[in-house]
């Protein structure tokens, strides 16, 4: 088996794992809710902001509920990322648990790097998607590529360097991220393509997370085989 399946192929087979299903019941839940928002603050704004009523009000509802929906799939991703993160621990344990038992209990980097590495990335991503939002609306083909290509980034390296700092300090998950970016963001950009067709993006957060733990141990191991051959 391709080493990039392999990681994919052991995370769909643990999605029987009670730690997986509690945590998909999870990401249902906050992608229902922020659905949700989005369409309430969409009437809101149409009645309280621009004080549209009767006919006019009907269709200006419509569009802003249209739009919300647009806006919705176009924030998935992000916010895919961001629900991957709140459980990343649960997700990586359950993982860790079936199939590296041997492993000492994880020594994460500090909260505050945590955070940084976090946020930072997410005001890239967040940069990145605004810029590209304009190109989507005028050239929706290489917008739409652009778009699929921030969202791999985003995945691959964003999961990638959090679960490997369950273990490491940030600099040394930067590290082991860089001498395998291509495996990493490979993996990003199934997950990304896997992001668009509907039901299958609900379990982006769950198996991004649980592939890029077993992505770390083959790039760990690549990284011992390279240094004693």
């Amino acid at each position: 088996m391709h080493p990039l399946l392999s990681p994919l192929t052991r995370a769909v087979g643990q999605l029987d794992d009670r730690a997986f299903l509690g945590v998909l019941a999870r990401c249902l839940a906050w992608s229902a809710a922020c659905f949700v928002a989005l369409h309430l603050a969409a009437g809101w704004a149409v009645q309280r902001v621009l004080h549209l009523h009767g006919a006019l009000g009907w269709a200006a509802g419509l569009l802003a509920s249209i739009g919300a929906s647009l806006l919705s799939g176009w924030l998935f991703l992000p916010l895919a990322a961001a629900i991957g993160l709140m459980y990343i621990d649960r997700i990586a344990g359950a993982v860790e648990r079936r199939y590296y038992p041997m492993l000492p209990p994880a020594r994460a980097a500090p909260l505050a790097a945590q955070l940084w590495d976090g946020l930072s990335l997410g005001g890239r991503v967040l940069a990145l998607n605004l810029l590209a939002l304009p190109l989507v609306l005028i050239q929706p083909g290489i917008g739409l590529a652009l778009a699929w290509a921030i969202a791999a980034y985003a995945i691959g390296r964003g999961l990638f360097v959090a679960v490997a700092m369950r273990r490491m300090p940030r600099r040394a998950a930067a590290l082991v991220y860089r001498n395998a970016r291509g495996t990493i963001l490979g993996y990003g950009g199934i997950m990304a393509f896997a992001a668009y067709l509907p039901l299958l993006n609900l379990l982006i957060p769950v198996l991004g997370t649980a592939a890029m733990v077993h992505v770390l141990d083959l790039a760990l191991t690549q990284t011992r085989q390279k240094a004693c051959p």
